[in-house]
């Protein structure tokens, strides 16, 4: 903060933005209207990534606080921790309020099928047991797909595979207290570029994510 003086003589407070602060500050407002909808139309790990922070003039005196203003409480940001096996078949992430876990279709399902193979129901096994730890009683099952295909038939698919691991998960954590909720969002929300078979690989993929309440 630097101090200056008005035609009056008065002190007037002027606060020095840094890239830096403005940064935080998007970062912040991006986490709050991520959280004040809290709907299933946008995904856990799909949202979009945040723009190059913007270039201030620290100096420029039009960047003061408003007198008689006072700054926002300090908030913690919600970090995030993200871990793929070697494949990248499988990818975990956390953050301070959930937990993601992502499967290959590769792993889970055969070419266009939607039944379960042995080395999935192994995969989805260990994803139950980490539900219990966190005592989870909502859990989203989504699945997705790539582009190649009709739209319309990337929606049942992905759909009927995030069933099966659903149904799946119900029967092992054989809990009536848990809510499930299954989508299908067909080739939404791509997490990688179409345009390649190895991009095309982690877009075929089914999420599981539940709220972390445990350390």
């Amino acid at each position: 903060m630097t101090h200056s003086r008005t035609p009056a003589g008065r002190p007037r407070l002027a606060l020095a933005l840094t890239a830096a602060t403005l940064t935080i500050a998007a970062h912040l407002c991006g986490a709050a209207t991520a959280h004040a909808d809290d709907g299933p139309s946008v995904p856990p790990g799909t949202e979009p990534s945040a723009s190059a922070p913007v270039e201030v003039d620290p100096n420029d005196p039009d960047l003061k606080l408003p007198e008689g203003a006072t700054l926002a409480a300090p908030k913690v940001l919600d970090i995030k921790s993200v871990v793929e096996d070697q494949g990248g078949e499988e990818r975990r992430s956390d953050t301070n309020t959930d937990v993601t876990f992502a499967l290959q279709a590769e792993v889970l399902f055969g070419k266009d099928s939607a039944r379960l193979s042995a080395e999935a129901k192994s995969r989805i096994t260990a994803i139950a047991q980490e539900i219990r730890k966190q005592n989870a009683t909502h859990v989203r099952v989504f699945g997705f797909t790539d582009d190649l295909g009709s739209s319309a038939h990337g929606d049942v698919l992905s759909k009927q595979r995030a069933a099966a691991v659903q149904a799946f998960l119900d029967q092992g954590l054989n809990n009536p207290g848990i809510t499930f909720e299954v989508r299908g969002y067909g080739e939404q929300y791509p997490i990688a570029d179409n345009a390649t078979e190895a991009g095309r690989k982690k877009n075929r993929r089914v999420e599981v994510s539940f709220p972390r309440t445990a350390g």
